[in-house]
């Protein structure tokens, strides 16, 4: 899992690239840290290269958005693949973000 944090105009751009599995998941809850740290802002997680996302992925989702909701920011989900909007879907995340396709 790869996760790659840059700063936009608007806030921050946040690459994941890999499997967000359980595994990955622990390094992956400290790598997002500067996308909590800046929650007032508008968060872009860019998940074109995303491949794989578990349970333990979509909490590190939920977690982001739920603090960009306390601090009043924004989480904007990108190209995601088929494969994961499938998952969003069926769990009910695909209501919760904003998912725009590129």
């Amino acid at each position: 899992m790869e996760i790659t944090i840059k700063e936009n105009g608007t806030g921050l751009l946040c690459t994941l690239a890999g499997r967000l599995d359980t595994p990955a998941s622990l390094q992956a809850s400290k790598d997002i840290q500067p996308l909590l740290d800046n929650a007032d802002k508008e968060i872009v997680l860019d998940c074109s290269d995303l491949e794989y996302i578990s349970s333990s992925g979509l909490r590190i989702l939920l977690g982001i958005r739920k603090e960009t909701a306390r601090k009043g920011g924004k989480v904007i989900i990108k190209n995601i693949r088929e494969e994961i909007r499938q998952v969003f879907l069926m769990t009910g995340f695909y209501n919760l973000f904003e998912i725009q396709d590129s």
